[in-house]
């Protein structure tokens, strides 16, 4: 009765896991604003990582965060910030 209780919550915690997960993948495909875009890839990473955890391999969990969130995400993120792009409308009255 216990275990059967625990694979349904297990179960349940999974699809939040993947509905997020889907749903900022999309976000980072789908959306114009660069900045927004690199955030979704790394909230997306980390929801990766969590099913990698969830699924009983926190080696991989951990590799994901350190390599891909840590220094991929923060490449990206200094990528977008030193690309000069004006933020805002300019007015050239």
């Amino acid at each position: 009765m216990v275990s059967e209780m625990v694979g349904i919550i297990e179960g349940i915690i999974f699809l939040i896991v993947a509905l997020v997960l889907i749903s900022f993948a999309i976000l980072s495909v789908v959306t114009r604003d660069i900045v927004r875009a690199a955030l979704a890839l790394i909230i997306s990473m980390f929801t990766v990582a969590a099913v990698y955890i969830m699924l009983n391999a926190q080696f991989l969990g951990v590799v994901q965060i350190l390599v891909y969130v840590g220094a991929i995400g923060v490449l990206i993120l200094f990528a977008v910030m030193l690309t000069k792009k004006t933020m805002g409308r300019e007015n050239n009255d």
